[in-house]
């Protein structure tokens, strides 16, 4: 699966063209930089690692997968060349638990021996173990800092699809709603597939990113409960975490699939 998941990616970038290869260059490093400092100032503090690792152990797995998740779908985010509802954001201190996470699951994956020592002794392995990464980036081309990228999306994949979540009907988010612009019918003959009766010329309606026109009174509380256009199912952004990787995905295939 992760073999799969990172030719995916691999196929979406390379249809991008230089100029927005070069953004999403840029925004993969600074990124990468932000996620960098979050990591080594938290391993260079016994008092926030403490707090960190204390605040992973509370836990329960699906809460641990959701920090994943929404890691993830920060990345997606940056491969699509989306912004995220703010439902959906990541605080810091679930920013700062997600990079622990990923590395403790890195070095357990990679140098078990480093988390046989007792509590006490984990700061000084990790920091050792995440010395030796930022060694490894710093020594590589310019070009290949989406390989790391890559491969981190790929694990936070597997790992989230691992408990099989999402794909449920969920709601498109409020805030995207509430911006669906009103357009005025110009045509006759225009039905609402929802009601099944003709939008007369003249009357406002609203038009959803597909270009589909609907009665707002109509769409809006279908939208309240699925995100996918009635027409075409595609998906407007949700709130749910979840929902929102399958879609942003979906425009990651959909990408591979214009280039075939």
């Amino acid at each position: 699966m992760e073999e799969t998941t990172s030719t995916i990616i691999m196929a979406a970038l390379s249809t991008l063209t230089p100029s927005q290869f070069s953004d999403l260059t840029r925004s993969i490093i600074s990124a990468t930089n932000h996620h960098h400092r979050r990591l080594s100032s938290l391993l260079s503090s016994p008092t926030l690692f403490s707090l960190t690792l204390h605040h992973l152990h509370t836990l329960t797995l699906p809460q641990k997968t959701l920090l994943i998740a929404r890691h993830l779908l920060s990345s997606l985010h940056l491969l699509t060349a989306t912004s995220p509802p703010l439902s959906t954001t990541t605080r810091q201190r679930d920013l700062d638990a997600a990079l622990l996470l990923l590395l403790l699951c890195e070095t357990h994956n990679h140098n078990p021996h480093a988390l046989e020592a007792p509590f006490s002794e984990w700061r000084k392995n990790l920091s050792k173990v995440f010395s030796d990464s930022l060694l490894t980036v710093s020594l590589a081309p310019l070009g290949t800092v989406m390989i790391p990228f890559v491969e981190t999306v790929s694990r936070c994949w597997r790992l989230v699809g691992a408990l099989n979540c999402g794909g449920g009907k969920e709601a498109a988010s409020a805030a995207i709603m509430v911006a669906l612009p009103s357009v005025e019918v110009r045509h006759s003959g225009r039905e609402c597939v929802i009601c099944k009766e003709e939008m007369g010329i003249g009357r406002d309606v609203c038009e959803l990113p597909c270009q589909h026109l609907f009665h707002w009174m109509c769409i809006l509380p279908w939208l309240g409960k699925r995100n996918t256009c009635p027409c075409c199912r595609f998906r407007l952004p949700s709130d749910d975490v979840f929902g929102e990787i399958q879609r942003l995905w979906e425009v990651l295939v959909k990408m591979t699939a214009k280039d075939s």
